[in-house]
């Protein structure tokens, strides 16, 4: 009797509970209802834990992984010198989250290639894996240097970092141009068609240029060279072909020359005359001439086929930020950008879809890699000018990008305000033109 006492009152107090449970359960409001201004939220809202660069390689700090109530200090070995350079690394933002590759590579990391006359060193996939549809070359020449006759498979883009760069190439119907590319000028050539490079004298010390290559898995050491593919043909050939004596060619290396010593060019030397004529398009353009477009906080200039006509799979943006002004938040929708940092210091976010996100901290000589439609931002961190190069492999003619605040601008309100719970005052500041610097 005690137990079927025991047991019932055991059975009273769960359906107490559950009809407690189902009268808690809000009724699904009625057709005539009017929704609520602002819906309840199905997530938590964003943080606004503060979030900013802790520190940069100037901080005279002692860089440690710690952010806020995260994180402890390093007990054991440490590199501050590269801890100061990556403090979005050691110490991230609590808004990075999952995996991203990485997207850096310092210059200073690759191996240099030394000749008498200058060097080259190179980043490519299997510095950076990310980098699969995207290569870049530090070269140096000192002033007459040549970097030798060679063609590759890529197509060459270059900016001239320093000094002045003389250019020659003969295309397939065998027209020919010669040209002198000056300090933040351009240069291009199409994949297979032959070209040299010689610094002149203009600066006594020469020149430095940034190439940059369509195609990540493009190596340096695998160009076609001139002095090689000779030195690797029966001299017997090569009479034959230029219906010369045996003994013109007896002076011709036995290997590859890659760069070496020459005497400075006239920087207004005018090609050989050719039957064919001259190329009807320029294979360089002087970028350094082109005014900048201004925007509170930096400037850009834009190059792309629409203006440099024979750069048909390299587009540009050359970009300055004040301090505190960043690269708008945008994406790319079907370009690869490969970036080279010349001077200041920039943070970079990249949000790579899933949930997955990372920054990365970036200074002069550094290399950034962002896959086609990663989102993201560039900002400067620094105290001084950031000026870096945006650089776009693309199968269209124009440089193209998506703002994100003229994307919701431009999108009707109400859309707007269901997904980010933002005001009509808050969505109607947004820019309906792009932007594309933001001052501080």
């Amino acid at each position: 009797m005690r137990r079927q006492l025991v047991t019932r009152l055991q059975s009273l107090v769960v359906a107490a509970v559950c009809a407690a449970s189902v009268t808690a359960i809000p009724l699904a409001p009625s057709l005539t209802e009017s929704a609520p201004a602002y819906p309840s939220p199905t997530v938590p809202y964003a943080t606004d834990d503060p979030n900013r660069e802790l520190w940069n390689p100037l901080s005279n700090v002692d860089p440690q992984p710690i952010r806020g109530t995260l994180g402890a200090d390093i007990i054991a070995q440490q590199n501050v010198p590269l801890q100061l350079q990556n403090s979005d690394l050691l110490a991230p933002p609590t808004t990075d989250h999952g995996s991203v590759p990485n997207i850096k590579w310092p210059f200073t990391l690759s191996h240099n290639r030394l000749h008498t006359g200058g060097w080259a060193r190179q980043q490519n996939i299997h510095d950076l894996p990310i980098s699969t549809e995207m290569a870049g070359v530090d070269m140096r020449l000192e002033a007459g240097a040549i970097r030798e006759l060679h063609w590759h498979t890529a197509a060459e883009w270059a900016y001239v970092l320093k000094g002045s760069t003389q250019v020659s190439t003969v295309t397939p119907d065998g027209q020919n141009y010669v040209a002198t590319a000056n300090q933040g000028d351009l240069w291009y050539f199409p994949p297979g068609q032959p070209h040299s490079l010689q610094a002149t004298a203009q600066d006594p010390d020469g020149t430095e240029f940034l190439l940059v290559f369509d195609n990540g898995e493009f190596s340096e050491d695998s160009t076609f060279l001139l002095t090689d593919w000779l030195a690797h043909v029966p001299k017997e050939v090569l009479v034959r072909n230029f219906q010369a004596t045996k003994s013109a060619f007896d002076h011709i290396p036995d290997r590859e020359l890659y760069i070496f010593p020459g005497v400075p060019p006239d920087p207004n030397a005018q090609p050989p005359s050719s039957p064919q004529g001259q190329t009807p398009l320029p294979y360089t353009f002087p970028l350094s001439q082109v005014e900048a477009t201004k925007f509170p906080g930096g400037t850009t200039k834009i190059v792309d086929s629409t203006t440099f006509k024979v750069s048909k799979t390299m587009a540009v943006a050359e970009v300055t930020l004040e301090p505190g002004a960043m690269r708008e938040l945008h994406w790319h929708p079907t370009q690869t950008e490969w970036d080279y940092f010349m001077s200041g210091y920039a943070r970079v976010t990249v949000f790579a879809a899933n949930a997955d996100a990372r920054t990365f901290d970036f200074q002069a000589g550094d290399i950034g890699y962002i896959p086609q439609s990663y989102g993201h931002y560039i900002e400067n961190t620094g105290n001084t000018t950031l000026h870096f190069l945006e650089i776009l492999k693309t199968d269209i003619d124009k440089f193209q990008d998506v703002s994100l605040a003229q994307w919701l601008a431009l999108t009707p309100p109400a859309v707007v305000k269901a997904h980010l719970d933002v005001s009509d005052d808050t969505i109607a500041a947004f820019s309906k033109t792009k932007q594309r610097i933001v001052g501080k």
